[in-house]
């Protein structure tokens, strides 16, 4: 009798320590496809925020449905076709590029009634009702932008965008964190506010920015704001994020290990509770 009740014992203490298996689609941008795409950063990075979760919490799969570029507008238009899977959680890493495409964010009201993809609040919205629709008992994570500094793509410099220390269409960016903020409060949904919360802010998302000083032509290293106003020309300089200029992103603009190290144990304090 004894062994028996000893022998039970074990196994109780062996279900208790193993973790249910849990499935997790992670919706966003570039942010987020370059987790399986680290060759497309120049190898800045080693790897991405779903790499470290499932690290940490070993658990837990998932599945990347990151996309180079696109906004909450272009993930709801496709929606449908995308082939998100039934998974147990989802997050939704989506805003950058809605504010600097200057989309209409609109209002909280546009989110509970529906009105469809014109405004950011709507195609939350129609993003949300679809996972919904896979997995009722699902949890849903929403992830606020970043902020950004002026970004340049390492592979291409004529792609360049001044960052969110001011407005782009008469929108801040953080205009558009309030709003996942607001869709998070209404819903009851876990939100991991990487604008307000995570410690990345305009000063330490690069060290400085190494351009050629206008008055001389000699490059220098301007660390932020001194770098504001002063031009880039993407025809004849040099790339202006050297290796040693990385700080929390490589770019202005896209995690360096250290910044997706920062999302991954923002999500993980959220996911170890699953």
């Amino acid at each position: 009798m004894k062994k028996i009740i000893l022998c039970l014992a074990v196994i109780c203490t062996l279900t208790s320590f193993s973790k249910k298996e849990i499935k997790w689609v992670a919706i966003g941008d570039s942010i987020t496809y370059l987790n399986d795409h680290t060759n497309e950063t120049g190898n800045r990075i080693t790897k991405g925020y779903m790499t470290m979760v499932t690290e940490k919490l070993p658990n837990i799969t998932y599945t990347n449905q990151g996309h180079n570029g696109w906004t909450s507008g272009g993930i709801a238009d496709a929606i449908e076709k995308l082939g998100i899977q039934k998974a147990d959680v989802y997050s939704i890493f989506l805003g950058t590029n809605d504010w600097w495409q200057g989309r209409t964010l609109g209002s909280i009201e546009d989110y509970k009634n529906n009105t469809g993809n014109q405004t950011v609040y709507g195609s939350f919205r129609i993003i949300i009702n679809k996972l919904r629709n896979l997995n009722s008992d699902a949890k849903i994570i929403l992830i606020t932008p970043m902020q950004r500094v002026d970004f340049v793509y390492i592979n291409d410099f004529k792609n360049n965008a001044y960052g969110s220390y001011k407005n782009k269409n008469g929108q801040s960016l953080a205009q558009f964190a309030e709003a996942i903020n607001a869709i998070g409060a209404y819903e009851k949904f876990k939100v991991a506010d990487l604008y307000n919360k995570s410690g990345m802010t305009l000063q330490n998302l690069v060290k400085y920015k190494r351009l050629k000083d206008p008055e001389t032509g000699n490059y220098k290293n301007y660390p932020y704001p001194e770098f504001i106003g002063v031009p880039f020309n993407p025809a004849t300089d040099e790339y202006p994020y050297p290796v040693d200029a990385i700080d929390n992103t490589y770019d202005g603009l896209h995690p360096s290990d250290k910044g997706y190290e920062i999302i991954a144990d923002m999500l993980v304090k959220i996911m170890k509770h699953y």
